[in-house]
């Protein structure tokens, strides 16, 4: 004999009450509530050396998941130093970062700003990109080991946060010393075409070329002469 999927509440009475009996409901609401923390910090002005941003690390290492860690960027660069450990932690924070542009962010700057797990730009911003600037000081082998090294360091760092938002091409010539001014429109451009799996910068398509072909003096002569023949006109048979 099968037994009822719900038994009947205990309630004395007939037969008659059954239709009456208190019906489960289809399902069951559940609620619990978590903290979720929303911290703000403000990049604005050049950015100085790594101990004043002790804070700022501190909290991008320990935050949980369910932080949200807002870095609202108006910058001219600065302490490569800084801005790379800045990049390293964000990279490895827990919580969702959101890099937010507000009016300009230049080199060091602008590597932080596509740093961000989520990345917001105003409507009137700019972000520029160039090579690094130092200076050394020991005997000339010294120098010379010190530049090679921070170079070959330098184009990495600019591979690993830029691409694919900057192309190959344009991180060489960044290498080579030129620099790269995109506004806010450039910039929402290339996100677009990230977002959709495309490249950030569509190659262009290379336009053929003619190259001229050296004819020699005689051959010059004699299609001067072909050209100048009067066409024949054909005679019915």
């Amino acid at each position: 004999m099968s037994q009822p999927r719900y038994p009947a509440p205990l309630h004395g009475g007939s037969d008659d009450d059954d239709d009456d009996a208190v019906k489960l409901p289809a399902f069951l609401r559940y609620e619990s509530q978590g903290v979720i923390r929303q911290i703000s910090y403000y990049l604005s002005g050049e950015i100085v050396e790594p101990i004043q941003y002790t804070d700022l690390l501190y909290t991008l290492r320990t935050a949980s998941a369910t932080d949200l860690i807002f870095l609202h960027l108006n910058t001219p660069g600065g302490n490569f130093d800084t801005g790379l450990q800045i990049i390293n932690n964000i990279a490895a924070s827990d919580a969702h970062v959101i890099t937010i542009l507000e009016a300009r962010a230049y080199s060091m700057g602008a590597l932080i700003f596509l740093a961000g797990d989520e990345l917001i730009v105003h409507d009137t911003c700019q972000l520029m990109f160039h090579n690094y600037s130092s200076a050394s000081i020991g005997k000339g082998n010294e120098q010379a080991a010190q530049v090679m090294a921070s170079r070959k360091w330098f184009d990495k760092v600019m591979r690993n946060v830029c691409r694919p938002f900057l192309s190959d091409q344009e991180l060489e010539r960044i290498s080579k010393g030129e620099d790269i001014w995109l506004d806010t429109d450039d910039i929402r451009r290339r996100l677009l075409h990230i977002q959709k799996g495309e490249p950030a910068v569509k190659p262009k398509a290379a336009s053929a070329k003619v190259k001229p072909v050296a004819i020699s003096a005689d051959d010059s002569a004699a299609t001067s002469k072909a050209a100048g023949k009067p066409r024949k006109s054909s005679k019915p048979a």
